[in-house]
């Protein structure tokens, strides 16, 4: 844990603090992470809790649904699930208007050999559809900048970004914060 404090406080006072999101952290281990008003996820046996919103994973869409909670999805770690899944899960979320965090693996933009999704495809899936096909598209196929995302002759500006986020995707998790940006650095994604 101070391994991970001191890595958040290091990314919190860096230029790219603004893509930062909750610290996540184990209901065990909330002691260890003291005061200092940085705004928690807690993971608990019932899933992990971001204020006032429940993200649970491992449950049918329906039932997540059903009890008005959000969906969690686990990219990575000890188990990378097949582009068909991840892109079934989407689409189930998609359909049943249920918002859901992705989390684990997802340290790349695009996807690796090694068979890790890349976090732009992840984007590009939930924003303009035909997941399996955004899920696979290689690195070079999306351009973003401050104007918008853009993929395959679509375009989404920031407004349907936004849109995109509080009604589908959410947000992802890594356990690296500075992996992720030196890679859209090389892509010339930020500066």
């Amino acid at each position: 844990m101070p391994e991970a404090l001191a890595e958040d406080r290091r990314a919190r006072e860096s230029e790219h603090a603004w893509m930062l999101g909750r610290f996540v952290v184990p209901e065990s281990k909330l002691d260890e992470v003291g005061e200092g008003g940085r705004e928690l996820s807690v993971v608990t046996e019932l899933g992990e809790r971001a204020g006032a919103v429940l993200y649970v994973e491992g449950a049918p869409l329906d039932e997540i649904a059903a009890r008005g909670e959000r969906a969690k999805v686990r990219c990575g770690g000890a188990r990378i699930p097949p582009v068909e899944e991840l892109a079934s899960f989407v689409r189930g979320c998609r359909e049943r208007g249920l918002v859901f965090k992705a989390t684990a693996g997802l340290h790349h933009a695009y996807p690796t050999a090694a068979g890790e999704h890349g976090f732009l495809n992840l984007l590009a899936a939930c924003v303009f559809g035909d997941e399996e096909d955004a899920l696979r598209a290689p690195a070079g196929a999306f351009e973003l900048d401050e104007r918008s995302f853009r993929w395959d002759g679509r375009e989404a500006d920031a407004a349907e970004l936004a849109r995109m986020r509080a009604e589908l995707l959410n947000s992802i998790g890594s356990c690296s914060f500075f992996e992720p940006v030196e890679e859209l650095r090389a892509l010339e994604i930020l500066a």
